[in-house]
Formats: C-alpha cells, sequence, structure tokens
C-alpha cells in the first residue's frame, strides 16, 4: 500500500460481488499501480490520523442520474488526501508531512499550510476531507461547497456537519465559529453565496477539480471571486495527472490565470510516498502506472503592481 492511502479503511457491507473482489485485490495483482479513487456508496472510509482523536467516518453519495455520476464527487481522491496531510502538518507544526521526508528545496515550507484562524472555502469539495481537517485544527470559518447536486450535497452536509466536532479534534485546537455547506457552480457569481462572499477567504481550496478543462476558465474565476485581497491571503491547487499531465497543466498557465488576476507562488510534484520533484508541464510519453503516482501542488496568489513605488491589487 502506498503511503499517501495508509490512513484509509473501508467501511460498510463485506463485498460479495465478483467486480468487488477484483478490485479490492488490484494492489496485488498489479502492486505498481495505484488507487486514485475511494470509495462508494455502499462502502465509506474511516480517515485515521495519528494526530487526531479518532478516526474520521465519511459517507459516499449515491448518486443515480448521469449527469450526477460524471460530476465524480461521490468518491475521495487522492488530491483531497494529499492536501489534508498538508494542512494538519502544517497547521500542527510537524516538521515533515506524516509519510516520508520531501526532497530540498523543491516545495515550500510546510509551515505555510498552517489554516490556524482563517477563513476557508473549498471549491468543488466532493467529501471535503481538507476542508474537514482545517476545521478540527483551528481555522475559524470553513465554507465547503460542490457543485449544487441534492445527493452530492446531502452526503457532503452529513459528513462535514458530524466530523467537524470537538470530539474528533486534537486538546485546545477546536476553534471554529462557523461551518457552512452549499452549492456553487464554479464561474456562478450572481448567487447569494457568491455576493455574499466576495473576497471573504484566506483560503480557496481545490482539489482534484482540474480533469475538466472545459471548466478550468468558471474556475479560475471563482477561485479569484473569493480569494481575500490581503497580501497572505493564497489558494491551494491540488490535481492527479490520472486523467492527464496535460489537463492539470493547462489549468496553471499563465496567461490564463492572470486574465483573473492570479499568479503561481509555487508549483511542483509530490508522489503517493511523499516523495517530491520539479513541475514539468510536459514530461513526453510517460508510463501511465508510473504517470498515476504523481500530483501536481500549486500555491496561487494575486498578482500584485508596483505603482508609485506601493504596492497595491
Amino acid at each position: 500500500m502506498n503511503a499517501l492511502i495508509a490512513r484509509l479503511s473501508l467501511t460498510g457491507q463485506e463485498a460479495n460481488d465478483p467486480e468487488d473482489f477484483f478490485a479490492a485485490s488490484l494492489g496485488v495483482i498489479f502492486p505498481d499501480d495505484v488507487t486514485n479513487q475511494h470509495g462508494d456508496a455502499d462502502h465509506g472510509l474511516l480517515y485515521t490520523s495519528p494526530h487526531l482523536p479518532r478516526g474520521i467516518p465519511l459517507a459516499l453519495a449515491e448518486v443515480k442520474s448521469e449527469d450526477d455520476r460524471r460530476l465524480f464527487s461521490h468518491y475521495l481522491w487522492n488530491a483531497s488526501l494529499l492536501l489534508a496531510e498538508l494542512i494538519e502538518a502544517g497547521t500542527l507544526g510537524l516538521t515533515t508531512t506524516p509519510t516520508t521526508p520531501r526532497d530540498k528545496g523543491i516545495a515550500p515550507p510546510v509551515g505555510e499550510f498552517d489554516v490556524s484562524g482563517l477563513k476557508t472555502i473549498e471549491l468543488g469539495a466532493g467529501t471535503a476531507l481538507p476542508s474537514i481537517m482545517a476545521g478540527l485544527l483551528g481555522t475559524k470559518r470553513v465554507v465547503v461547497t460542490d457543485y449544487p447536486s441534492l445527493p452530492v450535497l446531502q452526503t457532503l452536509k452529513a459528513n462535514v456537519m458530524s466530523a467537524v466536532q470537538p470530539k474528533f479534534a486534537p486538546a485546545e485546537r477546536f476553534a471554529v465559529e462557523e461551518v457552512v455547506v452549499e452549492g456553487h457552480g464554479w464561474g456562478e457569481l450572481d448567487t447569494p453565496l457568491a455576493q455574499g462572499n466576495r473576497h471573504a477567504f484566506d483560503r480557496v481550496i481545490a482539489a482534484d477539480c482540474l480533469w475538466m478543462p472545459w471548466q478550468h476558465g468558471n474556475l479560475r474565476r471563482s477561485i479569484a471571486w473569493f480569494l481575500g485581497k490581503g497580501e497572505k491571503a493564497r489558494a491551494w491547487v491540488v490535481g492527479g495527472f490520472h486523467t492527464g499531465r496535460d489537463k492539470v497543466a493547462a489549468f496553471f498557465e499563465k496567461e490564463a490565470l492572470a486574465e483573473v488576476g492570479l499568479e503561481v507562488e509555487h508549483l511542483w510534484e509530490r508522489d503517493c510516498d511523499g516523495q517530491d520533484r520539479d513541475w514539468v508541464g510536459d514530461r513526453g510519453i510517460e508510463d501511465v502506472s508510473e504517470r498515476k503516482r504523481w500530483l501536481g501542488v500549486g500555491v496561487l496568489k494575486r498578482i500584485r503592481k508596483s505603482v508609485e513605488g506601493e504596492e497595491r491589487l
């Protein structure tokens, strides 16, 4: 088992379908292959951490319509696992991620992922594990959003509201004052949620939301809309390469980000065992199994222009 998914275990009824047995055995049959999505409507997940007093149960939405299924919000994805670990390590002051030591000089100091006292919003949350982790470790305000699909939002709200509770938090860390779960379609900025929260957040989170290139522009607009104007406001965007490196790279194109006033502060790659390497937008022909092991991790900030010696947005 790779280190990234070591904290996960399935809950629910035992598998009795031949396809379930086959899926559960893939790690043995193909030891170098990596599972990028986890759980289903019949088998929820339990996320455990040595730094939390108890495991966090996560249910997965039961989606029936084809439109809802195409959202892929009814799974937990590796990008969410990685971002949750970064938030935990940064906020609790761990010297490394909870998996393996990082290569030097590629990723920013893990302390930059400290969410203590901040206001966060997650876009395309799925199971919202990063937001749950932030809410347990000292975030002041947590807003969680996904596409306004009723079954997805119902499960998402149940997970978040039941998990962001003092009993799951380390001693003296729980400080959240408000938890909100609402629907948000990327780029739809005339809704009450968007109108009431423009530039309201210190951190905007998006995990494994980059597989739809036709939605990149809308996602960038939503990030820029919700991201605060303070000098320390940042967006954390993590995307797995399992659907293609080109899709992840396209989101981080300099000119496209600049159109909404954003730029990359940090961008690197991390694999499922915690090893880092430099970001490369095009690595040529890649072995699919190897490519699936890696994720792109980006930190975005607002572009600041110098005017008459002063810094302003």
